[in-house]
């Protein structure tokens, strides 16, 4: 699909405030004709997500639709949405870590999926990349391709005369599928997305400042490091911590 026929759509964006899913919602502003975004609240362990993703599509004036999913509360069984469980640390050749929610893209996607429909809105951006160090099955490119094609069909999309251009009638785009975490930051950057990375939401704890300590807190300072960005959300809170 060429760029001029994305700029002529209109894309959802699956928006958890987090650092990936900014730099792919400034991606689908440069893309496509007009952007809307989706949040889902499915019993996170803190706030601190909903409230990064508030501010940041109020700041970008994107419309923000949020659903609350009480399913994975309900399941259980992970540190994301039980708090009584501590976040443990990621083991280089281990299982799956702690904060694994099960099929919790999958869902995410068909949601979305269905709320676009409604919404005459063939085109989702999500920020998963399996080139991430939690290796979440539901975040690798296989997994995503079949899932875009089993959406197309159950939606009809791909369907005779349900739309013009058939073979484009349906898309799951992944831009950060195939980046590093220093790959995607310099990208970001080239994005004008570090603006809005500054009041992004990562670290586990829920904490501001960032605890720095978590795996998902290690993972975003390491990619800035290689990168050689400061990273815009540790300055911000430098700069509270002075005021």
């Amino acid at each position: 699909m060429n760029a001029q026929t994305l700029a002529d759509r209109s894309c959802l964006t699956v928006f958890s405030g987090g650092q990936d899913s900014t730099t792919c919602l400034h991606w689908a502003l440069a893309t496509f004709k007009s952007v809307e975004a989706v949040f889902f609240d499915y019993g996170q362990r803190h706030a601190s997500e909903m409230q990064a993703a508030q501010s940041i599509a109020d700041r970008l004036q994107v419309p923000l639709k949020i659903f609350r999913l009480d399913f994975f509360r309900e399941l259980g069984g992970n540190a994301l949405v039980d708090a009584t469980l501590a976040i443990a640390p990621v083991t280089e050749g281990g299982g799956l870590p702690n904060t694994f929610v099960p099929g919790r893209n999958l869902i995410f996607l068909t949601y979305a999926a269905s709320y676009a429909f409604t919404r005459g809105i063939r085109d989702l951006v999500t920020g998963v990349c399996q080139t991430d160090y939690s290796g979440y099955p539901d975040c690798r490119d296989a997994t995503l391709k079949s899932l875009e094609q089993a959406l197309s069909l159950g939606l009809g999309w791909s369907e005779a005369g349900r739309d013009p251009q058939p073979p484009e009638a349906f898309a799951i785009h992944t831009p950060l599928m195939f980046m590093s975490k220093a790959e995607s930051v310099k990208w970001a950057a080239e994005l004008g997305a570090l603006e809005s990375l500054a009041f992004s939401h990562t670290c586990y704890e829920g904490s501001f400042p960032p605890c720095g300590r978590c795996p998902a807190c290690l993972l975003r300072s390491r990619g800035f490091a290689e990168a050689g960005v400061p990273d815009p959300l540790v300055a911000r809170a430098e700069r509270g911590k002075k005021t």
